[in-house]
């Protein structure tokens, strides 16, 4: 994919976010790996009105923060860089305000096992971490730990960071995670939810590598 093509497929994932209501506004951000760099969305600009030239490009190795583009990137671009760092699988990463999934966040209650589509994620529940202030390195190191081998992961009072190989797989798995947050929340409303056993989800974990959208990555 060219270098504007990338920018495009950027803002078309952030726009998409905000269509399925996973974002609002100027909340969240999205970013793409570009060989030893990555393009992600500029801070404080709403989806809607962002264009191809807005997406900042930034080096994942060398001097913190610096960047290519006329607006500055996202605030949270630390996170998103550490995750790429740390995880050579990982192609894009999403960072949504969800309703649920903020909800659960700001519970600090992990997703578990109750329904078996947790296992899109790499594994029987999607932790939660503490809180630490967006945009620092502190929340980076909690996102990159609670996130470990797997692709989502709750911020505690905050909201959610799910990742792939491509960026359509991680759109198809910020909509899985909303859900999965959706129907654990309501279910404890109605009782205790019956957790499902973390060997029968790594077992659908294996029949997960054919399922869904297709990438490069898990």
């Amino acid at each position: 994919m060219s270098a504007l093509g990338k920018s495009e497929a950027v803002v078309a994932a952030a726009q998409e976010l905000e269509r399925l209501g996973l974002n609002r506004g100027s909340a969240g951000n999205v970013s793409l790996r570009d060989g030893d760099a990555m393009r992600i969305t500029p801070s404080g600009v709403p989806s809607g009105r962002l264009a191809p030239q807005d997406i900042a490009r930034m080096a994942l190795q060398g001097p913190d923060g610096a960047f290519e583009g006329p607006l500055p990137p996202s605030s949270e671009w630390r996170f998103h860089r550490d995750i790429y760092i740390a995880r050579p699988d990982v192609g894009a990463v999403v960072h949504m305000h969800s309703p649920y999934a903020t909800t659960l966040a700001i519970l600090r209650r992990e997703i578990p096992a109750a329904h078996y589509m947790i296992a899109a994620f790499g594994g029987p529940t999607v932790r939660c971490t503490d809180y630490a202030p967006y945009g620092t390195a502190e929340l980076s190191a909690l996102a990159v730990a609670g996130l470990g081998q797997q692709h989502g992961v709750l911020l505690g009072n905050h909201g959610a960071i799910v990742t792939a190989g491509e960026l359509e797989k991680a759109l198809w798995r910020a909509g899985e995670l909303e859900q999965l947050a959706q129907v654990y929340y309501l279910a404890s409303l109605a009782g205790a939810p019956v957790i499902l056993p973390d060997e029968e989800i790594m077992r659908t974990v294996e029949r997960f590598k054919s399922y869904g959208p297709k990438d490069k990555g898990a």
